[in-house]
Order: structure tokens, then sequence, then C-alpha cells
């Protein structure tokens, strides 16, 4: 098999690992260990900031491993048996999951928790359309309905057929959502970053009741799904389950549509853009609501969805500012992080505007 692996380079070298040792031990835990004899070679995924992702290619398998980063901060984060745990468990309902092949708690094989994935093969966008795709203006505006259906398929999980009942905490996701995120950002605040204050304080006083509770990614955006190699429109995977957990989906509609930079957006969003849906054809983060909730059978206004906006927005800024955080205090020397300090800054007048609105 090639070495190029798409979204992949070398390994970096504060995140390499025993690779020998881990082959090892793959081979006496796997579930099925067909295909994984001898030492594969490893690439790491330079997309995402949270968990650590690498391919370990072997001559007649693929897959894929995911562990947590030096240095993290957040309490009760990077939890890998729960990552593992809930994708074991989706899998046997929703078909976009990857098969799950092996969990580690023994830090004497990698230096940490980990575990060990198939791999689920097509097209995964980035920042940028790749290159080598054609996409029409047809082709963007369906993949953008098609990615919501897959959204309300996974909002419509039955939970306890899943045995995901004990993933929440019931009702009062909203509110737990803002005092958890405002606690974070406390946590995470270096001395070069705004204080956020208003905003915590804003988001407390408005706050609404959880619609509903069920199954919700909280990640969910177009770089963390897989689309087939030979329909773009079509979703066949939802990667990074790192926080998935039992809420309030209109929450997760409000962190997926934080990162939905429009092509009609400003220059300061446009700095923000990770996920190309700016393409000719893509639809708005307005058209988004709208058939989400009518799919869903909520009733929505732009004035009620302001709040979620809002929210959506603060969420990230905490995200940028947790992993600014490694890289200020130099756990990590990933200098991609270094911009994140500017991204904090950037959301933080981005939301006081859409308060002032």
């Amino acid at each position: 098999m090639s070495s190029q692996v798409a979204g992949a380079r070398a390994v970096r070298d504060e995140d390499a690992f025993d690779v020998e040792r881990v082959a090892q031990w793959l081979r006496a835990n796997a579930d099925d260990a067909t295909g994984l004899d001898g030492t594969p070679e490893v690439r790491q995924f330079s997309g995402g900031a949270s968990n650590l992702t690498f391919q370990l290619t072997y001559p007649d398998r693929q897959v894929i491993l995911r562990r947590a980063p030096k240095g993290t901060k957040a309490r009760g984060a990077h939890d890998m048996g729960r990552e593992f745990r809930i994708q074991s468990k989706l899998s046997g309902v929703l078909p976009y999951v990857a098969p799950m092949v092996a969990f580690c708690d023994d830090d004497s094989v990698l230096g940490a928790d980990f575990y060990v994935m198939g791999k689920i093969d097509g097209v995964i966008p980035g920042k940028e359309w790749p290159a080598d795709v054609p996409l029409s203006e047809d082709q963007a505006r369906r993949l953008c309905f098609a990615f919501i259906d897959v959204l309300v398929e996974l909002h419509s999980v039955d939970v306890a057929a899943a045995g995901l009942t004990d993933l929440g905490k019931g009702l009062g996701y909203v509110r737990r959502q803002v005092e958890g995120w405002s606690t974070r950002f406390r946590n995470a605040r270096t001395d070069d970053a705004p204080d956020y204050e208003s905003v915590m304080a804003w988001l407390a006083e408005n706050q609404p009741d959880d619609v509903a509770n069920c199954v919700i990614h909280n990640d969910y955006k177009l770089d963390n799904v897989v689309l087939a190699p030979d329909d773009v429109t079509r979703v066949i995977g939802i990667l990074d389950w790192e926080m998935a957990t039992l809420g309030d989906p209109l929450m997760d509609v409000a962190g997926s549509l934080a990162y939905w930079v429009q092509a009609d957006d400003d220059d300061r969003r446009q700095m923000m853009r990770r996920v190309p849906t700016n393409l000719p054809g893509m639809i708005t983060r307005a058209e988004f609501v709208e058939y989400y909730c009518q799919r869903m059978g909520f009733e929505m206004t732009p004035e009620r969805w302001r709040w979620y906006e809002v929210f959506g927005f603060f969420r990230s800024a905490v995200i940028a500012q947790q992993i600014y955080y490694r890289y200020y205090h130099g756990q990590t020397t990933n200098e991609a992080f270094a911009m994140l300090g500017g991204a904090v800054h950037l959301i933080d007048e981005e939301i006081t505007r859409l308060i002032a609105r």
C-alpha cells in the first residue's frame, strides 16, 4: 500500500510511540487479528487538534489508532474508553460508525489509553475541498441536505435500544453546558485572552429549556464525516466521537454551525473557516436551521436561534482556548496552535456583534 495517506504525514517527534510494542499488543488483543502480522507503517493525521489520530498500514489491512494528547488540560476529557464504548454500541444501530478493533488501558504499551478501529475509506473534506474530487453546485447542495439528514438520523437513535441510557445526565443539558463551558474557559484562560465574562453572563441569563434529550455528536462538521468515493453527496461515516453524549439536539446544531462559514461572510469570519462550506451551492446557516428543524418538528425563529448561535461561537472559542493553553504553556510544540489565541479574540468580537444585534 502507498505510504502517501491523504491528510496524513510523518509522526511528530513529540507524538511518537513504540510501534512494535503496539503491534504486538494489537495482534494479541484484536477482536479480529487478520492482516495484523508484522510491524505497520505509521502516519499521523494532521487534521484535528484534540485526540491524536494515526493510521497503521499493514500489507493487507489499514486500521486507525486514537490516543489522548500530552498535557491534557480539561478534567474528564480525552476518555478513550468512553469513546470506544459509545462507538461499539452505536455501530449496531447506526451505519456510519467504524468497527471497533481493540481498546487498551495498559499504560506500558503506549504511555496512555488508546483504541484501534477499522478505517472507513472515502472522501474526508478538509478546509478546502479535495482538488481531485469533482463537486458541482448541485452536488454541494445535495451534500448539505444529506449531511443534515444523517444528523437527524443520529438524533433519532433509540437510546434504550442502543444501550446508551447511562451516557448522559438527563434534562438540564443546556444549563450544564453553559456552566461547564464557562468553567472550562476560566480554567484555560491565559493572560493574553479576553475574559468573556459578559458573554457568559448573557448566555446564563437568556438560556432556553432543553427541547429533547437524545444522542448528540457534539463535533459534527464536514471534516468529521466520510463521503462515498463514488458519490460525494452520500455520507458513509462519522468520525471523532470524543464529545458524544445525551443532550439537547439544538445544541449539536449550534456547535456544527459555528464552523459553517458562508461565501458571503466577511473577511473576519472567513479567517475562521475550517471546512469548505463556502463553495458554490452550499446552503446558508439559515437554510440549515430551517431544514433541520422542519425534519425534527421543532419551531424556530431567527431571534430564538440567536442564543444558540452565540453559544456555538462561545463553545468554539473555549475549545480553541483549551488547545492554545497547551501551546502557551509549552505542552505542545505544534506551531499551528499558536494562531488559536488570535482566533479567540476574533470570536469574542463576533459574539459581541451578535449579542448587540
